[in-house]
């Protein structure tokens, strides 16, 4: 068990480092970060700031020297370096878990052998393999690098054969994958955290709308029925347990028309999606995280409120600077980035409300979300 007072170093210095640092601040823990950005999100809040590339092995040797746990806020972490300090710091999400989800073969070769479904998907190496894979998968499908990629970077979906010429970007990059289409009815995500002890916690499922492929607002209680929200929380549940989780997970799903969950994708650290989770619950995904990497006990998680969380890209910080006067129940959150750029990820706004219709009418008739 880390205690308060001990150094918690983050790899990572953006928004996610951010959050993470303000909770362990709250708690009595001291935040040291590594991100080659000077004055990062992160580091703004933490008690120093390591300015370096992630891949600088002295670095990382210094982060886990004035560190008494490592965690990190994203996935292009180097597994070599987390192994060669883990003798000298405590990593409690280890390295397995970082080596299973930065790569989307083996994620879901991991979730179909934990009895979890998932789209059918086959590994592509080059054209022929796209065929072969085409052949058998069918269209529509969707094509993605088998490592990176984000917010609908490095992915390609396929409708007919006149779509295979798009694929020479990401054939060119490595190895990739061919994914069959799930038909959903909405996209879903669910939070879990597991501490050294075996403890589980589960957040509620948060319903996922996207534009352009970034995550524009969440909505909790996901839209679903109740059994299908609890099948939901088992499933992320099983997968904590499967892969031997330290720390918190994201999960994705896909929901469809006929009530059946299919797991999209894992994130090994908190989620986008997750944000709703700072007012709307007793605890954050961020505090449940340090929590759960500190092996501190985990509580069972409550929704106080029903709540919305709207994303404020880069295009939408002028118009919502603007309601700040006029939206007195808006928690308004700015990551504090130097630079604004569009479809940038600039903060994000939570609203509790007892009407999710209504405040979905509230957000559209700004007219800051709509293009």
């Amino acid at each position: 068990m880390i205690q308060q007072g001990k150094t918690i170093g983050i790899i990572g210095g953006g928004q996610l480092g951010q959050m993470m640092a303000l909770d362990a601040k709250q708690t009595g823990m001291k935040v040291l970060v590594l991100d080659p950005t000077p004055a990062c999100p992160a580091g703004q809040v933490a008690d120093d700031q390591i300015v370096a590339p992630y891949a600088d092995v002295q670095a990382i040797e210094e982060l886990a020297r004035r560190s008494d746990v490592l965690t990190y806020e994203f996935e292009n972490v180097d597994l070599k370096a987390l192994e060669d300090v883990a003798d000298r710091v405590y990593v409690p999400q280890g390295t397995h878990l970082l080596y299973t989800t930065k790569n989307r073969i083996r994620e879901k070769t991991f979730l179909r052998n934990a009895g979890l479904q998932t789209a059918p998907f086959m590994a592509v190496k080059d054209a022929g393999d796209l065929k072969r894979a085409v052949a058998k998968i069918g269209y529509p499908s969707v094509l993605k690098t088998c490592e990176g990629g984000y917010d609908g970077h490095g992915q390609e979906v396929l409708q007919s054969a006149a779509d295979l010429a798009k694929c020479d970007g990401i054939l060119s990059t490595g190895d990739a994958i061919l994914e069959g289409w799930v038909p959903f009815k909405l996209e879903c995500s669910v939070m879990v955290a597991r501490n050294e002890n075996g403890e589980v916690t589960v957040f509620p499922v948060s319903e996922n709308i996207h534009h352009d492929e970034i995550l524009h607002l969440s909505i909790v209680p996901a839209r679903i029925s109740p059994e299908l929200r609890e099948r939901a929380r088992q499933m992320a549940a099983q997968i904590a347990d499967a892969i031997d989780l330290r720390g918190i997970l994201g999960v994705e799903m896909f929901v469809t028309a006929d009530g059946q969950i299919y797991v999209n994708e894992l994130a090994p650290r908190p989620h986008n999606s997750g944000h709703y989770s700072i007012e709307a619950c007793n605890f954050s995904q961020f505090a449940i995280h340090n929590r759960a990497i500190c092996n501190w006990p985990l509580p069972k998680i409550d929704l106080l409120q029903p709540v919305v969380m709207v994303n404020v890209l880069g295009q939408h910080v002028a118009g919502v600077r603007e309601q700040i006067t006029h939206r007195p129940n808006w928690h308004f959150h700015d990551y504090g980035k130097a630079e604004v750029r569009h479809n940038r990820k600039m903060g994000h706004v939570t609203i509790l409300t007892d009407d999710i219709d209504t405040t979905l009418a509230e957000i559209d008739n700004t007219g800051i979300w709509r293009e």
